[in-house]
């Protein structure tokens, strides 16, 4: 008869693994619950928080706040802000700069056209204009007070009558007489810009003062 081979029985008892510690075990199990091949979620306040917008994105402008103006067309404002003449001159300087310019109009009118005095009184309103608009807030009242010292200064290479000092005082009054309304009209501009200018100065001031 033929004996089946039994497997002789293993030497002693089966025994279990030590248990783990407390930290080990956790991460076992932490390990164990990873997949391979899935992601983890990432944090809520990581950047792919859903919901959040993407930064390749087009920003949208708050409401009630108006966009900002590009930079270049500031720049070129800036630029062309700069580009102005603006001038502050003094009560003096108003004063030579406004009788400088009538003489040498004067001169050119008396060279050019044969002393045309309806030339020089219709050249004598700009000049009156630019010498209120360029002078100091601080001297704003000179401007009406030094425009009809130009406009006799100017005067003074078109007065003829003779070559004496007297006949040329007498041509320089005549002149003043017969172009009295157009003087009135210079001073009349420049004391509209001045008051414009005036008007401005205490609105800002007012403005000013009610911000702080």
């Amino acid at each position: 008869m033929e004996q089946h081979r039994t497997r002789p029985p293993a030497q002693g008892t089966r025994r279990d693994p030590p248990p783990l510690p407390p930290q080990a075990g956790r991460e076992a199990g932490r390990e164990a619950g990873r997949e391979p091949g899935r992601k983890q979620p990432r944090p809520a306040g990581g950047p792919g928080r859903a919901g959040a917008p993407r930064s390749g994105g087009p920003r949208i402008a708050p409401v009630g706040r108006r966009p900002a103006p590009p930079p270049e067309r500031t720049a070129r404002t800036g630029r062309t802000a700069r580009r102005m003449p603006n001038p502050r001159l003094t009560g003096l300087g108003g004063g030579l700069f406004s009788g400088v310019l009538m003489f040498g109009i004067g001169c050119l009118d008396q060279l050019l056209f044969g002393a045309s005095l309806t030339v020089y009184s219709v050249l004598f309103l700009p000049v009156c204009l630019l010498t209120a608009l360029w002078v100091r807030g601080g001297d704003l009242l000179s401007a009406p007070v030094v425009v009809p010292i130009a406009f006799a200064v100017g005067l003074l290479p078109m007065s003829g009558g003779g070559n004496g000092v007297g006949a040329r005082l007498m041509g320089l009054v005549t002149a003043l007489a017969t172009q009295v309304g157009w003087l009135y009209a210079g001073t009349l501009v420049a004391g509209v810009a001045i008051l414009a200018r005036g008007l401005r100065r205490a609105a800002t001031r007012r403005q000013t003062a009610n911000h702080h």
